[in-house]
């Protein structure tokens, strides 16, 4: 199978359609005591931390542990 001109194409620095990929944000750093909303599980307070792995939270006596990158974890 040959490969199509389109494939082939270079677009120029200048073009609107050389966007470069945007840049990840910074993972939150959590520390024990920090007050924390979750999507799912709602509010919460942080009872570990297992370096920059995970986070453990009690969620109103339901204990969650919650891994990086925390996307859905945020800090109040």
């Amino acid at each position: 199978m040959t490969e199509s001109f389109a494939s082939r194409r270079r677009l120029l620095p200048t073009s609107p359609f050389h966007r470069p990929d945007p840049a990840a944000p910074p993972i939150e750093q959590f520390e024990v005591g920090d007050r924390v909303s979750h999507d799912q599980f709602g509010l919460g307070r942080v009872t570990g931390v297992e370096g920059a792995d995970a986070v453990l939270v009690d969620f109103s006596g339901r204990q969650g542990r919650i891994l990086s990158p925390f996307t859905k974890l945020v800090k109040l």
